[in-house]
């Protein structure tokens, strides 16, 4: 019997540090979401205070920082906020983040598709962008930064941590919509459900 009650000691401590270790990862996941937002205000300010300029939409990138096209400069990130083609100021932004300076990883936007690496993604894998085209109805702000492929779980946390916890209110709103388009912004969840996946969009 003190064997037997042994054994089951050390399983309940072994399941208990696996628990905890779980619990760890979660956290660190969604706090690296949650930097991602972080980051994305610095970006674009940060390029703004250099250039007087909006990052992906800077008339004169390629004087500014050896860019391989310039924007139109109206004020505005145009094109959806997950867009694969590489004209779009939203797709554009990113390499002008990184021939500034600003964000790490490959300036080289010729043939960057959805899959070929050039686009950043999330600690669960999915896109991470930004727009001037509202993504999901009733966010406020100028520009809107986009984090795809969330569990619910981690939606959740992040909400929390950022705004009121809730999907459909406040500053951060979530849609389980997969794609987006520029007419007509997604609407956003009014639950949150751990399993599914969720687009996480902050108006900045």
């Amino acid at each position: 019997m003190i064997e037997l009650a042994i054994v089951l000691v050390i399983i309940g401590l072994l399941l208990g540090g696996v628990l905890k270790g779980q619990e760890l990862i979660n956290s660190a996941k969604v706090k690296n979401m949650a930097a991602d937002f972080k980051n994305m205000s610095l970006y674009i300010y940060g390029y703004q205070d250099k250039f007087k300029a909006l990052p992906g939409d800077d008339s004169a990138a390629v004087a500014h920082i050896a860019s391989s096209t310039s924007g139109d400069g109206d004020g505005k990130i145009e094109g959806v906020w997950n867009s694969s083609t590489v004209t779009d100021e939203s797709a554009k932004f990113w390499e002008d983040v990184r021939h500034a300076g600003l964000a790490p990883s490959s300036t080289v936007i010729a043939g960057a598709t959805a899959t070929s690496g050039f686009f950043p993604t999330n600690a669960d894998g999915g896109r991470i962008d930004v727009s001037s085209i509202l993504p999901i109805t009733a966010l406020t702000g100028a520009y809107f930064m986009c984090s795809a492929g969330i569990l619910g779980k981690y939606a959740k946390q992040l909400d929390i941590s950022l705004d009121d916890g809730f999907p459909n209110t406040g500053a951060l709103r979530a849609s389980i919509a997969t794609t987006f388009a520029v007419a007509t912004p997604e609407t956003a969840a009014t639950t949150w459900v751990d399993a599914d996946s969720y687009t996480v969009c902050m108006g900045i």
